[in-house]
């Protein structure tokens, strides 16, 4: 594995920590930050049944084999399904995906973060690990990713199980092109970042797609994503 530039800019725990991983950029970038920081890693990913992720673990899973390392753990895998609450929503069925012109807010999906923190904070408990990481940036407009909905969840989470797992965002004072500056080196064409794949590829076409080569734009580096439509 290649290390990024920098160390951490919030100081990642000398302790084990859980990294929540999707695929995307800027998770897979804290997590090879985690494994060259933290003496024990643990990845986990939620799967709530979403339309992409079936080709977003499968690009997860090459991203671990890249970057794997003795204080890395398998991939721990939680299921939190959402079907019964979004119901025929585009990220279940993947259809109407929000395009490349549309605002970030087409892309919120409601609750997204309580679901996403809701297991992980219990498996921490449970697994003695005090710590999870994720990777919201400075930009997150949403309202499940703000400071007070962490810390505040967190708290909740723990005092139901009567114990103390922390959240920690390292990137949450960064910008997209802070991070990607951060992942030189990395193998990040095992990142995947579409929310409407095609044949296995990243689209093209959709919002996240066109994150994705802005990000690798501003960051000046060259992108090595085989996109669907170019």
């Amino acid at each position: 594995m290649t290390d990024a530039l920098d160390p951490p800019p919030a100081p990642l725990p000398d302790a084990p920590l859980a990294v929540l991983v999707s695929g995307g950029l800027d998770s897979a970038i804290l997590l090879a930050e985690a494994v060259r920081a933290c003496p024990v890693v643990f990845p986990l990913y939620v799967r709530s049944g979403l339309h992409w992720e079936a080709v977003e673990r499968a690009y997860l899973e090459r991203f671990l084999a890249a970057i794997a390392a003795p204080n890395v753990r398998p991939l721990r895998v939680l299921d939190q399904p959402t079907a019964d609450v979004y119901g025929a929503h585009w990220s279940t069925t993947g259809e109407g995906v929000p395009g490349a012109d549309s605002a970030d807010e087409a892309v919120f999906l409601p609750g997204r973060n309580v679901l996403l923190l809701a297991k992980p904070l219990i498996w921490c408990h449970l697994n003695a690990v005090p710590f999870v990481a994720t990777a919201p940036l400075g930009t997150n407009p949403f309202p499940d990713a703000t400071p007070a909905f962490y810390d505040g969840f967190a708290g909740i989470v723990s005092s139901a199980v009567r114990g103390d797992v922390r959240v920690l965002r390292p990137y949450s004072a960064l910008h997209k092109v802070d991070v990607m500056r951060r992942g030189r080196g990395l193998p990040l064409e095992h990142t995947f970042s579409c929310i409407r794949p095609v044949r296995g590829l990243h689209c093209g076409a959709c919002n996240k797609c066109a994150e994705r080569r802005l990000a690798f734009r501003e960051a000046h580096m060259p992108d090595p994503t085989e996109y669907a439509e170019r």
